[in-house]
């Protein structure tokens, strides 16, 4: 016998089609409805239900209820990063000619993790913070640094109150089309909504990707220069751009 927990339960689970859609729809973060569900999966209302049991019973999948509706979600971000994983090992045994569809540009510039950035843009920030110091790899995991600490006060995150969520402070996250690690953790899902709140990118609409604007990328691009300087970073509240 093997040593460790036994995987094949939740590999079998997750290794059906219709259970994958809904693990995959469900990696944007959202909450959605059985009925909503169903149609991504393209299974019946009954089938849905026997799937979604499945997953809430192996704890993959968790339930809000709200009045007499019932919304899915992902049961956290340790699932999403397996997911994450799974997408990227995925995408590196497709066969080398797969025809991508007319989104798959999009997704693979600026998508949403869960609730982190992914996708080019998440690669290019991630590794822009290790090279300036902002961040650091330390003992398997990530530190924050003092220089890193106050990059994000500068553009209106406060670390210290995202440590004190109930969840990893930071960490990386393997990215499925760029095959390197972006950003994760609440620390990552903090950056994204400040990214969001800033005006310099939004959610398109029923999908993961996430677009900038011309004028938000700059200035993401910007940010990301002025981490390797020694001058204050400062932007101000929504809408603005960096000064």
């Amino acid at each position: 016998m093997a040593e460790g927990p036994n995987i094949t339960r939740i590999a079998a689970l997750m290794g059906d089609n219709a259970r994958a859609e809904v693990l995959s729809a469900l990696m944007s973060g959202c909450a959605y409805t059985a009925t909503e569900l169903a149609d991504m999966a393209g299974v019946t209302r009954q089938t849905i239900s026997f799937h979604l049991g499945k997953l809430m019973e192996a704890d993959l999948v968790a339930v809000d209820q709200q009045g007499r509706h019932r919304y899915f979600r992902l049961a956290g971000g340790e699932v999403a990063h397996l997911l994450e994983s799974l997408m990227g090992l995925a995408a590196k045994s497709a066969p080398s000619r797969l025809l991508f569809g007319p989104r798959e540009p999009a997704l693979r510039k600026a998508r949403v993790c869960y609730d982190h950035l992914a996708g080019e843009l998440g690669v290019l920030v991630y590794e822009e913070m290790l090279r300036h110091g902002l961040l650091r790899r330390a003992d398997g995991g990530l530190m924050l640094m003092e220089q890193g600490r106050r990059w994000f006060e500068g553009i209106g995150i406060d670390p210290q109150k995202v440590a004190a969520r109930k969840r990893t402070f930071c960490r990386e996250c393997l990215d499925w089309s760029e095959r390197r690690h972006h950003l994760a953790g609440a620390l990552g899902a903090a950056l994204l909504h400040r990214i969001q709140e800033m005006g310099w990118a939004q959610r398109e609409k029923e999908s993961r990707a996430i677009v900038f604007t011309s004028d938000g990328e700059k200035s993401l691009r910007a940010l990301l220069h002025l981490a390797a300087t020694k001058n204050p970073i400062r932007v101000a509240q929504t809408g603005d751009k960096t000064r």
